[in-house]
C-alpha cells in the first residue's frame, strides 16, 4: 500500500520508522533485533536509507594520507523484501543522486517493482566526497527534482531506452524530504521552499522533514509551504539526542539549531542520563505534534531501538 493511502485510511496520526542497512562485512543480525522491536509499534511504513560510495582517509606511516574508496551500505533490497514480507510493513527505500546514474537507478527501480515494493524515497543525498566516474552514455540526476522526474517517467512507462523489452508502467509512490531550518544549501526558507514545491509539481506525493527539535520551526514551515501552494501531506521527523556527542555531530551533519534550554540540559546531565534527557525533550514534541493531529510522526532510529522503547513507554503509545 502506498504511504499516502496509509495517512488517509489512518484514524490516527500514523508513527513511522528509519533504519540504516549494517556496515559493508556485517551481517543483518542487529537489523533484525531492530526490527522486532518497533514491529509491536504496528508502523504502516518503515524508511530504508541507501548509501553510495564514499571516500575516507587513512593515515600512512610517513605521517600522510592515503585516499581510499569506501564501498556503499549493501542490502537495501534485500531489507525492503524482509520488511514486507516478514512483517507485512510497507518498506521505502531511499533512492538517491549522488553516487548513482540515472542507469543504475532504473534497474534499482525495475528490481523494487519486482518486489512488490509501492513507495520510494527520493533525496539527492550527501556529497560524501566521493565524485563517481561516469562512464560514455551513461547520466546522472544532480537534484532531487530530478530524480523525481525519472521515477515519474517510469510510472508512466517511460524509460531511459525506447528499446526495453516488457517496460511496463509502474505505481511508485514518490516522497520528498523537506527542511524546516532549509536545506544548507539555500540562502533562505523562501528560496527553499520554491524548490521544494518544484519537486511537488514534479510528482512527490508527500514530504518528510529532517529532524527538528522546536516544533515552532515545522508549524511556522507548514504554513509558510501552504502560502506557496503546497498541499501535500507533510511529515514530521524527529530524533532522540542520546549523548553530549550529538550537540556537535548533529548541528555539524544535519545543519540544524538545538535549543538552547535542550543544550544546557544535556551538558549538565550526566552522560547515561542524556538519553532521558533527549526522550523527555521529544516526548513534549510528540505531545504537542499529536494534540494539533500531525497526519504521521516520523523517527529516526537508524540501529538503537532503546531510546524509541524508552519514548514510547513513556508517551503510552
Amino acid at each position: 500500500m502506498k504511504v499516502i493511502e496509509h495517512l488517509d485510511k489512518a484514524k490516527d496520526t500514523v508513527i513511522s520508522f528509519e533504519i540504516i542497512p549494517p556496515k559493508r562485512g556485517g551481517d543483518i543480525k542487529a537489523l533484525l533485533a531492530v526490527l522486532d522491536e518497533i514491529i509491536k509499534y504496528k508502523p504502516p511504513f518503515i524508511d530504508i536509507t541507501s548509501h553510495a560510495a564514499e571516500v575516507i582517509y587513512e593515515e600512512t606511516p610517513d605521517g600522510g594520507y592515503k585516499m581510499k574508496v569506501k564501498r556503499k551500505r549493501p542490502g537495501t533490497l534485500g531489507i525492503c523484501a524482509l520488511i514486507q514480507n516478514k512483517y507485512n510493513v510497507d518498506a521505502v527505500p531511499h533512492v538517491i543522486c549522488h553516487g548513482f546514474t540515472r542507469e543504475e537507478t532504473e534497474d534499482f527501480l525495475i528490481e523494487l517493482h519486482y518486489l512488490g515494493i509501492d513507495n520510494v524515497l527520493a533525496i539527492r543525498g550527501d556529497d560524501n566526497g566521493y565524485h563517481k566516474p561516469i562512464k560514455f552514455g551513461r547520466s546522472v540526476n544532480h537534484y532531487a527534482v530530478d530524480l523525481v522526474k525519472q521515477i515519474v517517467d517510469v510510472n508512466k512507462g517511460r524509460y531511459l531506452e525506447d528499446t526495453l523489452l516488457d517496460a511496463k508502467p509502474m505505481n511508485f509512490c514518490v516522497g520528498v524530504g523537506g527542511y524546516p531550518e532549509k536545506h544548507f544549501e539555500a540562502p533562505n526558507l523562501a528560496v527553499d521552499i520554491k524548490y521544494t514545491k518544484e519537486k511537488v509539481d514534479a510528482g512527490a506525493e508527500y514530504i518528510v522533514t529532517q529532524m527538528f527539535y522546536e516544533n515552532k520551526s515545522y508549524f511556522n514551515y507548514l504554513e509558510k509551504c501552504k502560502e506557496a501552494g503546497i498541499s501535500v501531506p507533510i511529515i514530521p521527523g524527529l530524533k532522540i539526542v542520546t549523548s553530549k556527542k550529538q550537540l556537535q555531530s548533529v548541528p555539524k551533519h544535519f545543519y540544524i539549531d538545538l535549543p538552547d534550554e535542550l543544550t544546557e540540559e544535556i551538558e549538565k546531565a550526566k552522560p547515561e542520563h542524556v538519553v532521558e534527557v533527549g526522550v523527555e525533550w521529544t516526548a513534549k514534541q510528540v505531545e504537542d505534534l499529536l494534540n494539533k493531529n500531525v497526519p504521521a510522526i516520523h523517527f529516526y532510529i537508524m540501529q538503537d531501538p532503546k531510546p524509541i522503547n524508552m519514548l514510547m513507554n513513556k508517551l503510552k503509545l
